[in-house]
């Protein structure tokens, strides 16, 4: 009769432990991400906003006036895709050349504003 050779290595069970606990810390880790990826967007069109308003102040003291994105992109201070945050929401310029989301405008509109 021919003896087994022992062998190392890991068995099923071992796999599979370890698969579980793979698969736990990734169910933790993705919320978390998804949740830091929101906020990066947030502050990146914070950001984005401050920068135009810098560009306002600019053109004003140059002009005199309040321009709109149309006068900013034409005088080059600002680029053509200058008109949406990176996160794709669009910007706008109010009368009194402050700028701000555009669905902030229209939600402002409607609570009387």
């Amino acid at each position: 009769m021919k003896l087994m050779k022992q062998q190392a290595g890991f068995t099923l069970i071992e796999m599979l432990i370890v698969l579980l606990i793979i698969s736990m810390l990734i169910l933790i880790t993705i919320p978390n991400v998804t949740k830091h990826f929101a906020t990066i967007d947030e502050k990146g069109c914070a950001a984005y906003i401050s920068m135009v308003q810098g560009q306002v102040e600019a053109y004003r003291v140059d002009f005199m006036e309040y321009p709109t994105l149309d006068d900013l992109i034409a005088k080059g201070y600002l680029k053509e895709q200058g008109t949406t945050c990176p996160n794709k929401e669009a910007i706008i310029i109010t009368s009194n050349g402050e700028v701000q989301l555009a669905n902030q405008s229209s939600a402002s509109k409607g609570n009387g504003q």
